[in-house]
C-alpha cells in the first residue's frame, strides 16, 4: 500500500449480538477518528484507536480471566471484527501488526512485546517514553520502539511490577521486578526520575552458553576451562567479580554446570536468574518491604536461613551487603564449594568491597580478623569485563594464597594480555597462564583431578581472543 495514502473512514459501531456471547463484547458506540497509514506512526495509531475502542465493547473481566491462548483469540476476533467494519485501507501484514498490537496492549506489555520476542536483544533501555535504546552483541543502538505517552508507559511498568506482588508509585518510585521468563527489570517513576518513567530490562538468556560456547567467542581459553571444571568439582570457594553487564550470572550459571547432581544446591537472589539444571535445588529470592513498610526480607536474613537447611552448596546471586559477613562464615564453617558474585573493577577491588560489605554487618571486627576471615574463605577470584569492543572476557583467575602481616596475598594464575585493536575496532590479545602454580592444585590432585601441571606455563600465545 502507498504510504501516501490516507484514510478518512471511521470505526464503526458493533452490534452483532453472536460476537457478544462470545468474546465478551456488548454493545457500545466506538470513539472515531481520522487515522493515517504512515510506517510505525500509522501503524501506532491504528492499535491505539482499535484498543481504546475494545475497551468500550469488551468486558476485560472476563477476557482476563481467561487462560491467555484463549483470550488472545478472542481479542484476535474483536480487533479484526473492528478493522473490517471500519474498512480499514490496511495491508494484510500490517493489519496482522496491528491486531498483534492490540493484543500485546491488552495482555502483554505493549510496544516492549516486539523487543523481547527478538533474541538477538540482551538489554533494553527506556529513557523515555519516546526515547528507547536496545544493546545487541555489546553495541548499544536507538530502537524505534516507543510509547504514547509517560502514563502508557507507567501502566506498563504497573503491570510489570504487579505480576511479581511489587508496587511503584509516589512513595516508592523505584522498583526490582522480572518478567514471566526471568528478564531483570528495574524502574524509577517520577519524582526521582525528572524526564518522566524509566526502565532498564536485562534480558533472560533463554538458550544456556556452555563452556565451550565461552571458548568459541574468545571469552577464555581451554586451559582455563579445565581448571575452572576442577575447580568447582574440588568445592574450592569463588568470587565472581565484574562491573554491570559483564556477565557474571551467565559466569555463575556455567560454573554450577559443573556441581555433582547429588549435591544439594541452595540459590540466594534478589531476582531469580539463576538455571541450574541438577535436580535437588532450592531457590530463595529476597522480598520487598510491603505498603507500611514492613515484611521485607533481605538477602542476609536468606543466607542465615539457609545455613540451616542442609545445604551441599550455596550460591548467592549478588552479595551488596552485611550477607557478605554469613556468607564468609559459612564458606570458613564446612560449606564448602559455595560460589557469589559482587560488583568490583578488579581482583583486589574485589577484596576491599568484601571488607566494605563485612562492615555493613554491624561488627566492629578488627580490619586484620576480617581480611583473615576473606583470606581463610576465598580460595578463587574470578575477574570479568565488559571491553570496549563489547565483547566479554575473563581477564583473570586469581587465587587467594593467605596472609602476610595484615595484608592479604594473591597470585594470578591466569590472565587475558591485550596487544591492539584490529582494522573492525575489535580488541586483539590472547590468554595466558602466568606460570604460578596455584596452592590449590594439590588440593584438586587430592580430589581426584588428574590436570596436568603444564596448564599453568606461560605460553606466548594460547588462543586469540575474537
Amino acid at each position: 500500500m502507498d504510504k501516501k495514502i490516507k484514510t478518512n473512514l471511521r470505526l464503526a459501531s458493533v452490534n452483532d449480538n453472536s460476537v457478544k456471547s462470545s468474546t465478551g463484547l456488548k454493545k457500545a458506540e466506538l470513539s472515531t477518528s481520522r487515522l493515517t497509514d504512515t510506517d510505525e506512526v500509522g501503524d501506532n495509531n491504528w492499535i491505539r484507536r482499535t484498543h481504546e475502542s475494545l475497551l468500550n465493547v469488551l468486558d476485560l473481566s472476563r477476557i482476563t480471566s481467561m487462560p491467555p491462548d484463549k483470550a488472545r483469540v478472542q481479542i484476535r476476533e474483536a480487533a479484526t471484527k473492528l478493522l473490517d467494519e471500519a474498512n480499514a485501507p490496511l495491508a494484510a501484514s500490517t493489519r496482522q501488526r496491528v491486531v498483534k498490537g492490540v493484543e500485546n496492549e491488552i495482555l502483554g506489555y505493549g510496544p516492549l512485546e516486539l523487543l523481547l520476542e527478538d533474541p538477538t536483544i540482551s538489554d533494553i533501555l527506556v529513557n523515555r517514553y519516546d526515547d528507547v535504546y536496545v544493546e545487541r552483541k555489546g553495541k548499544l543502538e536507538k530502537a524505534t520502539t516507543q510509547f504514547r505517552d509517560n502514563q502508557h508507559l507507567l501502566n506498563i511498568i504497573n503491570r510489570i511490577v504487579s505480576n511479581v506482588g511489587r508496587r511503584i508509585d509516589e512513595s516508592s518510585p523505584m522498583v526490582d521486578a522480572r518478567l514471566h521468563d526471568g528478564s531483570r527489570v528495574n524502574a524509577i517513576i517520577p519524582p526521582l526520575a525528572l524526564d518522566g518513567p524509566a526502565m532498564s530490562i536485562r534480558r533472560f538468556i533463554k538458550d544456556k552458553l556452555s563452556t565451550e560456547d565461552l571458548i568459541n567467542i574468545g571469552s577464555m581459553n581451554d586451559a582455563m576451562a579445565e581448571v575452572l571444571a576442577a575447580i568447582v568439582k574440588s568445592e574450592l570457594n569463588i568470587v565472581v567479580s565484574g562491573g554491570t553487564g559483564t556477565g557474571k550470572t551467565t559466569i555463575l550459571n556455567i560454573l554450577s554446570s559443573h556441581i555433582g547432581r547429588t549435591e544439594r544446591i541452595i540459590t540466594i537472589e534478589d531476582s531469580a536468574e539463576l538455571q541450574l539444571q541438577q535436580p535437588h535445588v532450592v531457590r530463595l529470592e529476597t522480598r520487598p518491604q510491603n505498603i507500611e513498610g514492613k515484611g521485607a526480607i533481605s538477602q542476609r536474613e536468606l543466607v542465615t536461613n539457609s545455613l540451616r537447611m542442609r545445604p551441599d552448596r550455596v550460591i548467592i546471586g549478588e552479595v551488596r551487603g552485611g550477607e557478605a559477613l554469613d556468607m564468609l562464615q559459612a564458606m570458613n564453617t564446612g560449606h564448602d564449594g559455595s560460589l557469589a558474585t559482587l560488583h568490583a573493577n578488579t581482583p583486589r577491588d574485589a577484596i576491599s568491597r568484601l571488607e566494605n560489605m563485612v562492615s555493613m554487618a554491624g561488627l566492629k571486627l578488627p580490619t586484620s580478623a576480617m581480611r583473615s576471615q576473606i583470606a581463610s574463605a576465598v580460595d578463587v577470584i574470578l575477574q570479568l569485563e565488559r571491553m570496549e569492543d563489547g565483547k566479554r572476557r575473563i581477564t583473570s583467575i586469581t587465587e587467594i594464597q593467605g596472609m602476610e602481616g595484615d595484608v592479604i596475598t594473591m597470585s594470578e594464575i591466569f590472565n587475558f594480555t591485550r596487544t591492539g585493536l584490529d582494522e573492525q575496532g575489535n580488541i586483539t590479545g590472547y590468554f595466558t597462564a602466568t606460570g604460578v602454580v596455584p596452592k590449590f592444585y594439590e588440593k584438586l590432585k587430592q580430589r581426584g583431578s588428574d590436570m596436568s601441571p603444564s596448564l599453568f606455563k606461560p605460553r606466548t600465545i594460547t588462543r586469540k581472543a575474537s
